[in-house]
């Protein structure tokens, strides 16, 4: 039986273990609290400059193309061309018709070049969606003082910007050059790096003795997935763009572009880029290795079943959600890198669309970057509206992973 002091000190300690406990629920709501803070502060501060009032200038104002009493936005496509050739350099004309026939393209089209080579809009002031609601007076007074400048309200982020090339005008720049690199370095990204980071792991979680050699190899692959980025890029350098060139540029199999003779294409990048993420998906696949019970695998030996055999029919199909959710996720961040992409030759202005592992390449974050370091305010509008499409598209990624992890789960358990 417990005397009274025992019983002062238990109520004691069981009160300062509850105080301790309040304070760690406390210290981890203000962790979370803290967190979505500063992502909401992110997330509008990059709404905030992708949209907002801008003050357009017409070199040639576009009352005096009306034709027979017909506005510029009401003309059809034969008077578009007519009024292309009348302004418009014949040099000028030949190389439109040279791309494609000025007769088979869409009115809108003709539309957009009528006012990019002859109207010639440019946008000579923008402000953030935050100053159109703060500084309204100061904006209203700009355009009582510059009644020459049209007012329009600007989403920077729309249709036409996910499908332009990139362009020297932020007014008719886009991010279709850059998505399509993002797209084929993240595809080559995966084929070199999933098979080769699943069959790394089944082999030292499976097969491998459980020696020295195995503990090194296995902290090593651990420090790897620290290495800074850049460190790869380095390597990527040496290895992809130099000592394989032949290879990485093409020349090997008679596609090199003589342009991107040296090697540094989309596939230099995208092999980097598995160097990357090969430790992650190491580790992901040992760790949904391991979280299998030893059970599964002794019921499949004790049927008679060879160690491939349990692997392939049991092992991994019961992992799989796992595995793929794991390398998603490290696309996703193998997606957003930039410093490996400058070092390896990422260029930071190309308008034409890749046409395969050896072209040159450029991706959205390398996009956003260089927007960004431009000292012009129109440049920062459209970064921040690619960080949106850079947005999206993670999300978009994760999305999938949780797809095919609830997917596979399902199956599994049915």
């Amino acid at each position: 039986m417990k005397t009274d002091p025992d019983l002062y000190s238990s109520d004691l300690h069981t009160i300062k273990r509850k105080k301790i406990n309040d304070i760690v629920r406390i210290v981890l709501f203000a962790s979370t609290t803290l967190s979505v803070i500063i992502l909401c502060i992110l997330i509008m501060n990059i709404l905030n400059n992708a949209f907002g009032p801008v003050a357009v200038e017409n070199t040639v104002d576009p009352a005096s193309l009306t034709q027979e009493g017909v506005t510029l936005e009401e003309l059809n496509a034969d008077q578009l061309i007519s009024l292309l050739e009348e302004h418009l350099s014949t040099g000028l004309i030949r190389r439109y018709n040279s791309e494609k026939p000025l007769s088979e393209r869409s009115r809108g089209d003709l539309l957009d070049l009528v006012n990019e080579r002859i109207v010639k809009s440019a946008v000579v002031q923008s402000w953030s969606l935050g100053d159109a609601i703060l500084r309204g007076d100061e904006i209203d007074a700009y355009f009582l003082d510059n009644p020459e400048k049209e007012r329009q309200f600007r989403s920077w982020i729309h249709p036409k910007f996910l499908i332009s090339p990139q362009s020297s005008v932020p007014e008719m720049a886009g991010v279709r050059t850059a998505i399509l690199g993002s797209l084929w370095i993240i595809l080559i990204t995966f084929l070199f790096s999933f098979p080769i980071g699943i069959g790394a792991a089944i082999y030292l979680e499976e097969y491998a003795r459980k020696n020295r050699l195995q503990r090194i190899i296995q902290t090593n692959i651990y420090n790897l997935a620290g290495v800074p980025s850049i460190i790869y890029g380095l390597l990527g350098l040496a290895v992809f763009v130099r000592v394989l060139v032949p290879i990485t540029s093409g020349a090997a199999f008679g596609a090199a572009d003589p342009s991107t003779a040296n090697g540094r294409t989309i596939l230099s990048a995208g092999l980097t880029l598995g160097l990357l993420i090969l430790p992650i998906i190491i580790i992901n696949t040992q760790e949904s290795l391991r979280a299998l019970p030893d059970s599964l695998r002794h019921s499949s030996f004790g049927l008679g079943a060879t160690k491939w055999q349990t692997v392939w029919h049991h092992l991994l199909p019961n992992s799989f959600e796992r595995i793929l959710t794991g390398t998603i996720i490290a696309l996703s961040r193998a997606i957003g890198e930039t410093a490996p992409l400058v070092v390896v030759g990422a260029s930071t202005f190309v308008s034409l669309d890749p046409s395969g592992p050896f072209s040159k390449f450029t991706t959205l974050p390398i996009q956003i970057y260089q927007w960004s370091a431009r000292p012009q305010g129109e440049f920062r509008n459209i970064a921040a509206a690619a960080i949106i499409v850079l947005l999206v598209l993670l999300l978009s990624m994760n999305s999938f992973a949780i797809y095919l992890r609830n997917h596979y789960s399902k199956k599994r358990i049915l």
